[in-house]
């Protein structure tokens, strides 16, 4: 490893969330429990959108998106970090780190994105309702999406590109339960001032972006609920958009603190458990964040309860 090229370089090893061999069995049941939850909660969201026609809107659109991209979001990091607590050599190739990597840093980017086209969304339909079908077409909903999916794209061949410019000639040891980017900064012998600054201006401005409709939104929907006189409409208002609301904030609060600061103020220890939020427990809470909360999905679910149970009565 010393002073080679990552080109030569044949695996790293994640250390994983924990080295404590007395959390590593522990720690797989749970993380096991919480992946099958996210599969399950976001395929069925997924499902439910595309086969309910009372969900055939541009909100429930993007949130089968959001849903989709939760789904592989989370199968990029939890399954490898499920096996990892059952080995005792937790070896990732290069190419499966690489892969990994832009699998991850393209998906978070996609989530982000699109919870800032899921804000315009509610602001489109709550302060301007009578433009809502004009604004938010199929096709508008269509390109907007596409639009996140690239953007997102973009973002994560750079950062894989200059990943790979890097030398690696400390160790190829990662302390944590997945190839991120800035623990392989921290694995660097090379200047890595470039990789930092496109770090915080490339990844930070697509957060910015997002998060400046968020709060641009937000603005003018919070102002909106406000000039509402009955307390039935206010509830109304704040319940159509309290579940993204909430969502958003879970996840830009945690990703804002790892990837907003340079590499140098990283706590590896910190860092780990932080990711475990925005990779493993937030897909999992956002599709429940929006069944629980959300009228129209909660009688789609009893539709669909009714359809199966009558065509049970009639086999």
């Amino acid at each position: 490893m010393a002073g080679g090229n990552l080109t030569r370089v044949v695996e790293f090893i994640l250390l994983g969330l924990t080295e404590n061999p007395s959390l590593q069995i522990p720690l797989f049941v749970l993380f096991l429990l919480v992946y099958i939850i996210t599969v399950l909660s976001n395929s069925c969201i997924v499902t439910l959108i595309c086969t309910s026609s009372r969900l055939h809107t541009p909100m429930y659109f993007l949130l089968s998106n959001l849903s989709f991209v939760d789904l592989c979001y989370s199968s990029t990091i939890t399954p490898i970090m499920l096996a990892n607590f059952l080995s005792e050599r937790k070896a990732i190739s290069l190419v499966g780190c690489v892969a990994q990597m832009f699998s991850f840093v393209f998906l978070g980017g996609a989530d982000i994105l699109l919870l800032g086209i899921m804000a315009y969304d509610r602001y489109v339909a709550i302060c301007n309702p009578l433009l809502y079908r004009v604004t938010m077409t199929k096709h508008a909903c269509i390109f907007l999406v596409a639009g996140a999916y690239f953007g997102a794209l973009l973002n994560a061949l750079i950062h894989t590109s200059l990943t790979l410019t890097l030398s690696f000639c400390r160790s190829n040891k990662i302390t944590h339960f997945y190839c991120d980017v800035p623990p392989l900064l921290k694995l660097s012998c090379t200047n890595i001032r470039t990789n930092e600054a496109v770090l915080i201006f490339v990844g930070g401005g697509v957060m910015a972006a997002s998060l400046f409709v968020v709060i641009i939104s937000y603005t003018f929907i919070i102002s909106a609920v406000l000039r509402t006189r009955s307390s039935e409409g206010r509830h109304r208002l704040f319940s159509t958009c309290s579940a993204h609301f909430l969502c958003v904030t879970l996840f830009f609060s945690t990703s804002l603190f790892m990837y907003v600061r340079p590499t140098s103020s990283y706590v590896m220890d910190q860092d780990r458990v932080a990711s475990v939020f925005y990779t493993v427990v937030i897909p999992m809470l956002n599709p429940l964040i929006y069944s629980l909360r959300n009228q129209q999905v909660k009688e789609s679910v009893r539709d669909v309860v009714h359809r199966v149970h009558l065509f049970r009565k009639r086999a």
